[in-house]
């Protein structure tokens, strides 16, 4: 019977079989990422070899972790963990697009974190085209002939003339409120029913020929830009032209009802007075006819009387 002693040895060589295959496979794994590694030892990127060992037991690939890090080091993004970028790569997410963002953003000394990025990557927004759009403005066109299929927005002022305008918005991306925040159509909208508003509260069409500035102030003042994704930086009036004389116009239109009414009643009060013509001339043919009938009882009375004697010649 074997005793303990006889099997250590023969457990210590398995021991040591297992320890040497998982020595090879470890040598062969991190020759297989020693370029890697040396990339990111010499950028300081602060990755070691068994990271990328157990990245690519993860599922993440190795080389999208260390050329970002990189990126983000050199640009002077030390603060962000290497697990932070993975977590953002296995959930789906654009890590080079994130860094890249982050970098044009630290560069032009916004404030946009690491959290918010990745967020706004994993809603689907561009957030290199939104740090962009934030560093450089973009200019939108109220109305949008392309998507309402209207060359201009059309307002009547007090003194009921029509003016038909065309406005740029200029707007820069709010970062903090991009996701969930309303799209670009929204502030389209709202500009184009300030600038309406704007017009319909002005006392004549003159006031706003004058100084267009005056719609733009009034639109700014009223804070359109809450709850949307983007800030806006600037409204001006592109062009303005008078359309129709929408007040003449009602009035016209109005006095034609008014005439038409009067008509109507003036109709009703002679097709009255036909009637009561009708009526009047039927009463007068009856009241005839019982006179005709009284007429025709006179000989009658006149007979029963004579042959009753109390009718006689004289």
């Amino acid at each position: 019977m074997q005793t303990m002693e006889d099997l250590w040895p023969v457990v210590a060589f398995a021991i040591g079989g297992i320890g040497i295959l998982l020595g090879i496979v470890f040598l062969a794994l991190f020759a297989r990422y020693f370029k890697l590694w040396i990339q990111a030892f010499s950028s300081r990127a602060k990755i070691g070899p068994l990271a990328l060992v157990f990245m690519s037991l993860r599922k993440v690939k190795p080389s999208v972790i260390v050329d970002t890090k990189i990126m983000a080091v050199q640009a002077g993004l030390t603060d962000i963990p290497t697990q932070a970028f993975e977590a953002h790569y296995l959930a789906g997410g654009n890590v080079h697009r994130v860094v890249h963002a982050l970098i044009v953003a630290h560069r032009a000394r916004i404030d946009l974190d690491w959290d918010t990025a990745s967020a706004i990557d994993l809603a689907g927004r561009n957030i290199i085209s939104a740090v962009e759009t934030s560093v450089d403005p973009k200019v939108i066109d109220c109305p949008d002939p392309k998507k309402s299929g209207r060359p201009t927005l059309d307002g009547v002022a007090k003194d009921g003339i029509q003016l038909k305008a065309r406005a740029r918005v200029t707007v820069r991306t709010n970062l903090s409120q991009l996701v969930g925040g309303a799209t670009e159509e929204t502030i389209i909208a709202r500009v184009g029913e300030g600038i309406v508003s704007a017009i319909g509260s002005c006392e004549s069409h003159k006031e706003v020929l004058a100084n267009p500035s005056v719609i733009a102030r009034n639109v700014l003042d009223r804070g359109l830009d809450s709850q949307t994704s983007f800030s806006i930086v600037s409204i001006d009036i592109a062009d303005i032209d008078v359309g129709e004389n929408i007040g003449a116009r009602l009035r016209v239109d109005q006095a034609e009802a008014d005439m038409r009414i009067a008509q109507a009643l003036a109709e009703e009060r002679r097709a009255e007075a036909v009637a009561s013509e009708q009526e009047m001339i039927a009463t007068t043919q009856e009241n005839q006819a019982k006179v005709v009938l009284a007429e025709a009882e006179i000989p009658l009375a006149m007979a029963d009387s004579f042959q009753e004697g109390n009718l006689r010649a004289i």
